[in-house]
């Protein structure tokens, strides 16, 4: 009996170790290696590469934080790489997971410079250029359990939101970065985790999770996004491990007991572990086979699925001070804007519309569906809103600097934008624009860009906002007409004002506009002498273009300090923008290309539409002379014409 039960428990024993040792292999989820830049095995880069990831992997690292980075090489050829566990791991799955990961990147992805892979408890990443202390959302993914939400949709996603943003907020001001959270409302169990790369600062990893959060699926019982910077995830079970659950002590033999009495006392409480481990792992098993998939973000055009983030008035009220004065940053056409600070000390920009404002609820909810789909660099951030009675509120992220036109056309201030920022500020626009109509996942017209609506950063970075007049467009759309004008006048396009009709090339007209603004210092709408017949900014700018006195245009505030063919570049490129005919406009794409390419040709401008022209000029192409005069309103009012003529 006593060899029988021996041989039972060394089996039991074998079987239970590798059980668990087969539980804790590695989970493959998903990866990223775009084929933009690669390498060859015999190049300096791979050696680089292979010395990295040997360090990443090895015995030193710190698997005890769960975060490693490393860098090795000199540029072009140096590979900046990290680690990071799951924030609940132990140490050892931690190394577990690293060591399998550098031994799988190269088979995922062979020859790619950048690379992130991700795994159930780990993800490794690296890249040729920097990648640490960067915040990073691009190449997301999204995963979502195959199970659906059938009842009190709205209650769990409330319940979901509210929970998640805790959780991010008390992730985004901890070391860790990391944080786990549950809550039960309404017959509702859920189980939440957020965590992002240490290397961020606090604000960086509030706007990361605050990104991927307003991403979760919130149709569906379960899901996560993966961003390289951070990931949240939510489940109705509880899948991230406990790792304070003390480990019971071995047996001791007891003095006076004979053989049988120690190997029951060994094998039964073992037996007993094994059988609850088999029904855990079977159950955990059976929540995990559920079928998840890769969705790509639904073109969905309701509030209520938008994943935003509602706030609560009382707590916006908080933030500001109760909308004090002290707190307020400006006016704009819809309503005012204020600076928030929340307990986590993260700031915010608080756009609080007018009961009596032209932006009705029509467009604060367009204005929630778009920007909460959206996060480049170049555009503002949405953080959440508030709908409650009849407050409409949006909350953004807090840019320091202002709006351009608060610079660009007030003497005193112009000289705080020498040329260098301002072309910078040009190919930022330029680059947020691309991403509206080109690079997101959906096709956006913003139909209202202008200088009040280009915030700055502190770093003078420019970031495209106010999206409650945008349009999203469907698949294979490439224009659309309205009888709903919307805008400013002087950015409009002559298709859109005169006659409803909006595309892209619309708003590469009101970028060509703002450029020349940019240049200049001066606004469109101003009236200016040449030749003795007046004009606007678009008239005088193709006039002195024509006469071959350019550089005129420019603001003397540059003084010396400006590069000729920059100006020139850039001069040139607006009149392209801003041709009359629709179809002679360059795409927003070939602008950025023009911006970057020095050694791109440029056509040759066409009369620009809107053009006051003198008596003796031909009307050639452009057609009939126009009487813009009542379309010449102040450029810092938006307006709303219901019968376009």
């Amino acid at each position: 009996m006593s060899s029988c039960s021996t041989f039972v428990f060394l089996f039991l024993f074998s079987f239970l170790t590798s059980f668990r040792a087969s539980a804790q292999d590695p989970t493959y989820t998903y990866h990223v290696c775009p084929n933009t830049t690669t390498f060859t095995r015999n190049s300096t880069y791979y050696t680089n590469l292979r010395t990295l990831l040997s360090s990443l992997s090895s015995p030193n690292a710190s698997y005890s934080t769960g975060f490693q980075n490393a860098t090795t090489g000199q540029a072009p050829d140096g590979v900046t790489g990290l680690f990071l566990c799951r924030g609940d791991v132990m140490q050892e799955v931690c190394r577990r997971c690293i060591s399998f990961a550098v031994n799988d990147t190269l088979k995922r992805c062979p020859n790619e410079r950048e690379v992130t892979l991700y795994y159930e408890k780990c993800m490794l990443r690296y890249s040729n250029g920097n990648i640490l202390s960067t915040l990073n959302t691009s190449g997301e993914h999204h995963m979502s359990n195959g199970e659906r939400i059938t009842s009190n949709q709205t209650g769990f996603r409330d319940l979901l939101l509210s929970t998640m943003n805790q959780a991010a907020t008390f992730a985004s001001n901890s070391s860790r970065k990391f944080d786990t959270v549950n809550a039960f409302a309404n017959s509702q169990t859920l189980f939440g985790l957020v965590q992002c790369t240490p290397d961020l600062t606090s604000q960086e990893c509030f706007h990361c999770l605050n990104w991927t959060i307003n991403r979760l699926p919130i149709d569906s019982v379960g899901g996560r996004v993966l961003v390289p910077s951070c990931n949240s995830r939510f489940e109705p079970y509880k899948f991230y491990d406990e790792t304070d659950v003390p480990t019971p002590p071995p047996p001791r033999p007891g003095e006076g007991r004979n053989s049988s009495v120690i190997i029951i006392a060994v094998v039964v409480p073992i037996t007993v572990i094994f059988l609850l481990l088999v029904a855990v792992f079977s159950f955990r098993a059976k929540r995990k086979g559920a079928v998840y998939e890769t969705e790509p973000l639904a073109d969905r055009d309701d509030i209520t699925t938008a994943g935003s983030l509602q706030f609560d008035f009382k707590a916006i009220e908080a933030a500001t001070d109760n909308f004090s004065e002290g707190n307020k940053l400006g006016q704009g056409g819809f309503g005012q804007v204020y600076k928030g600070t929340f307990p986590s000390g993260v700031q915010v920009a608080v756009k609080r519309l007018s009961n009596t404002s032209g932006q009705g609820k029509r467009e604060f909810e367009n204005e929630v569906v778009v920007v909460a789909k959206l996060q480049p660099r170049n555009l503002v951030r949405l953080f959440g809103f508030c709908l409650e009675a009849e407050e409409k509120i949006l909350v953004y992220e807090f840019v320091p600097n202002k709006s351009l036109d608060y610079f660009l056309f007030d003497s005193t201030m112009q000289s705080q934008l020498d040329w260098t920022k301002r072309y910078k500020i040009i190919g930022g626009i330029a680059r947020g624009i691309l991403y509206l109509h080109q690079d997101s996942r959906l096709t956006i017209i913003h139909r209202d860009l202008k200088a009040g609506n280009i915030l700055l950063d502190a770093d003078m970075n420019p970031k495209v906002a106010d999206f409650g007049m945008a349009r999203i467009f469907g698949i294979d759309q490439t224009e659309a007409n309205t009888r709903r004008v919307v805008g400013t006048y002087g950015y409009m396009s002559p298709e859109y004002a005169m006659y409803g009709q909006f595309s892209m090339k619309s708003d590469v007209y009101s970028f060509g506009v703002l450029v020349l603004e940019i240049i200049s210092g001066k606004r469109n709408s101003s009236l200016f002498q040449m030749d003795g017949t007046a004009g606007n900014l678009v008239t005088y700018a193709w006039r002195l273009w024509s006469n071959g006195s350019r550089l005129e245009l420019m603001d003397p505030s540059f003084q010396d300090n400006y590069e000729t063919n920059e100006i020139t570049r850039c001069i040139h490129i607006a009149l392209l923008c801003v041709q009359e005919e629709a179809e002679d406009r360059p795409t927003m794409s070939e602008i950025v290309q023009m911006l970057t390419t020095s050694s791109i040709s440029l056509a040759v401008p066409r009369p620009p539409g809107f053009f006051f022209r003198s008596r003796h000029e031909q009307v050639g192409r452009a057609g009939p002379s126009i009487d813009m005069s009542a379309l010449c309103s102040d450029d810092n009012a938006s307006i709303t014409r219901v019968d376009p003529r």
